[in-house]
């Protein structure tokens, strides 16, 4: 039947997509951690310099602030986005589930038409 067969199609694709957007949310993860890192280093290396390691004191390097801010800011994205990969495991689940499901079907309607064939 064509019509399972572009079933089956659909299903495959979708898995495909969910994979894809699964990937892309992990690099964007990747990314923002690394940029956090380097933030935290620059922060200290700062910190170091200015001799002051105390956000809230008023000769604290404002460079530290600005960059203490972005850091902060990118955690805040990681946490949103891990949100985001979760929603993304589950819906990438269901789409094999789906495609798995569709296989199944597809494989029995093909054993049938060979068997009414004979």
């Amino acid at each position: 039947m064509k019509s399972r067969e572009s079933h089956v199609r659909l299903k495959q694709f979708q898995v495909n997509e969910k994979t894809r957007q699964l990937g892309q949310i992990q690099l964007m993860m990747a990314e923002m951690e690394k940029m956090a890192a380097e933030l935290e280093y620059q922060i200290a290396a700062e910190e170091k310099k200015a001799g002051n390691t105390d956000p809230s004191h008023f000769a604290y390097p404002t460079f530290a602030k600005a960059a203490r801010q972005r850091a902060d800011n990118l955690q805040t994205s990681i946490r949103e986005l891990k949100v985001q990969l979760d929603a993304a495991e589950l819906a990438l689940e269901e789409a094999q589930a789906e495609f798995e499901k569709a296989t199944a079907l597809e494989e029995r309607d093909a054993g049938h038409r060979s068997s009414r064939a004979v």
